[in-house]
């Protein structure tokens, strides 16, 4: 392991704990006795969710923004970011009366844009992705003499981010375990630097989806690639930062990885059994924790639910693919002679068998099914994978062929015909 001398020490993160107070809400961290149930450690959960702008972010923005001359805030923040940090610096930069300018990608989705319009930020839209906008911010920065607000490679950035650990271990100071998301790295950095101080034998876990292990790859000398479609794009980073990655040398237990299904369904957990929301980097921490049980089994764990900006779109299909997966909602491909009433007698009998009908699709034109059949798509809500297997059983037994469909057992491709 290399050894760096850190560029944000526990005094800064004190410091920057002091100078956001009252500005930032103490978020709450609490027992989660559910988790803990289904994890077999005991587990509390911090819910960053809860501050105004609905993530972490806020910490680190202020931080910096407070610690500009009058002169750079006379000429306003620049900042690239296509999500929680844009809503954070726009916040607070509007309240602290500091013209903020926010480039975002040119394909960031119109929810986001509005947000932080509406917090008071200028937005422009430039470039195909997040390299193509930082290019214009930069010049932007250039042009006008914006100060930069980064999102992560910051000292005073990532000392506010540090502040909630301080807030984590007040409350539990006998934790044995963080789990926190990784992205470019600030949050990480600042948890790390505070919680070590506080107490040198703690673990600090860093979680990053496969689709995007850039800290996994320095730490363990790999070249896995970085890119893709991810439900957890808040950690969709594929170059971490200079800082950060320092920190994460010399301070980090283990970054683990984990894909999409797992962050899916533990966006889906924190719904069901916290009723809390937490967009897919928010939820990273604890997929990590129900992935890799057996290393966490007994210990004090620490959960950072960093932020909750989910598309409601996106929560409502991961919702329908966790009771697809549950076996909730299953769809079948029965094939059946074709006459009159065996649609009806289907429909009655899986209703008597306690199914819920959602959606019915009868077709006649498959090459595969012979000239006076037809084949018969059916998507059913039940009460769980052996109701749905004792409703497809019965149905064969009535000399019905039944296929399940998708993927799993029980799982459909179909569902989003409800």
């Amino acid at each position: 392991m290399k050894v760096h001398r850190l560029t944000v020490t526990i005094e800064h993160i004190r410091a920057a704990a002091r100078q956001i107070q009252g500005a930032v809400l103490r978020t709450p961290f609490l027992e989660a006795p559910r988790l803990s149930a289904l994890s077999g450690a005991d587990v509390f959960v911090k819910y960053e969710n809860m501050q105004v702008t609905n993530a972490f972010k806020e910490r680190g923005a202020l931080t910096k923004l407070l610690s500009l001359t009058p002169a750079e805030k006379a000429q306003g923040v620049i900042a690239m970011s296509a999500g929680n940090h844009a809503q954070a610096v726009a916040r607070h930069a509007t309240r602290l009366d500091i013209l903020a300018v926010i480039v975002m990608p040119e394909n960031t989705p119109l929810l986001k844009i509005t947000a932080t319009q509406e917090f008071g930020a200028k937005v422009v839209l430039a470039g195909a992705d997040v390299d193509e906008a930082k290019r214009e911010a930069d010049r932007l920065s250039k042009t006008h003499g914006y100060t930069w607000v980064h999102p992560f490679d910051d000292p005073l950035v990532i000392a506010g981010q540090g502040t909630l650990a301080l807030e984590m271990l007040e409350d539990q100071p006998d934790l044995d375990t963080i789990i926190t998301p990784v992205g470019g790295g600030g949050l990480i950095s600042g948890v790390a630097v505070a919680a070590k101080a506080l107490n040198p034998s703690i673990d600090i876990i860093g979680v990053e989806t496969e689709l995007y292990p850039s800290m996994y790859n320095i730490l363990h000398s790999h070249s896995l690639p970085c890119g893709g479609n991810t439900v957890a794009e808040g950690i969709a980073v594929q170059k971490v930062g200079e800082h950060t990655r320092k920190i994460v040398e010399k301070l980090v237990s283990q970054i683990v990885l984990v894909n999409e299904s797992q962050i899916e369904q533990a966006i889906n957990t924190y719904l069901i059994l916290q009723k809390t929301i937490a967009e897919g980097a928010g939820a990273s921490g604890l997929a990590a924790l129900l992935a890799h049980k057996e290393q966490f089994e007994g210990k004090k764990v620490g959960l950072v639910v960093c932020g909750g900006n989910i598309d409601q779109r996106l929560l409502t299909g991961i919702v329908l693919r966790e009771l697809v997966r549950d076996g909730n909602i299953i769809s079948i491909r029965c094939t059946i002679p074709d006459r009159p009433g065996i649609l009806g007698e289907i429909s009655t009998l899986i209703g008597q068998l306690g199914g819920n009908i959602l959606d019915v699709s009868h077709h006649r034109l498959f090459l595969e099914v012979p000239a006076k059949g037809a084949t018969l798509d059916v998507t059913i809500e039940t009460r769980g994978t052996k109701h749905a297997h004792s409703i497809i059983q019965t149905l064969e037994e009535k000399g019905i062929k039944v296929q399940p469909r998708g993927n799993g057992q029980y799982q459909t491709g179909a569902y989003t015909s409800i």
